[in-house]
């Protein structure tokens, strides 16, 4: 057995173990396994490379622990890594950006249907109502292919929701145990009422019909 320098690490050499100076490999270090683009790039970057392995007694079967790699490379992979991580950073900015200019855009414009639809509706319930039936991610009626689309049923059934969330008892019904249709049913009057107070122009005295 080679007895020379640390024992950490063993090369097997015709079922002989050799530490990594003795297999010429005590110049490369060691690079632990987790990420797989580093350790790629890292391979790729050094001329001589080697899998490190363990034993697992207990599952029996050999299990990666990790690669040698020329110390050069890996700063070189680190570096590489680095910059696309850079660059990652730098486009998700510029798409979170996007996305904030293009949801003020779609938030504008589905207050501005909610207005033509509902005349009668205040200019701030209406803001209010497209800002939370549009929100990114939410799921909500705003973020629907129809809600997209700035459909007559997709931003009724918005202005609908919102009407029975906060001009009637409804949530309150659930609180207290009253099932979901039943709730429902309790306060359609008062939402159609509402819906149909809004769908009238105040200026003019006509119905727009966005409540129906």
């Amino acid at each position: 057995m080679c007895r020379r320098g640390p024992l950490g690490l063993l090369v097997l050499e015709a079922g002989r173990p050799r530490c990594l100076d003795c297999a010429d490999l005590g110049h490369l270090v060691f690079l632990p396994r987790g990420d797989t683009a580093l350790t790629r790039r890292a391979r790729e970057e050094s001329g001589l490379s080697a899998v490190v392995v363990r034993f697992h007694r207990r599952r029996g079967r050999y299990e990666r622990q990790g690669v040698l790699v020329e110390e050069d490379a890996l700063t070189r992979a680190e570096a590489r890594c680095l910059a696309d991580a850079e660059a990652r950073a730098r486009r998700r900015a510029r798409d979170a950006a996007r996305r904030a200019v293009e949801d003020v855009r779609f938030t504008a414009a589905f207050a501005a249907e909610i207005r033509r639809l509902f005349p009668g509706c205040p200019e701030e319930r209406a803001a209010a109502i497209a800002g939370h039936a549009g929100l990114r991610g939410s799921g909500r009626v705003g973020r629907s292919a129809a809600g997209r689309a700035l459909s007559r049923g997709a931003v009724t059934a918005a202005v609908r929701a919102a009407v029975r969330h906060v001009d009637t008892p409804y949530d309150r019904l659930l609180m207290e145990g009253v099932p979901r249709n039943e709730a429902r049913a309790r306060v359609t009057g008062a939402v159609q009422a509402v819906l149909e107070h809004w769908a009238t122009d105040l200026n003019t005295g006509r119905r727009k019909g966005g409540g129906t």
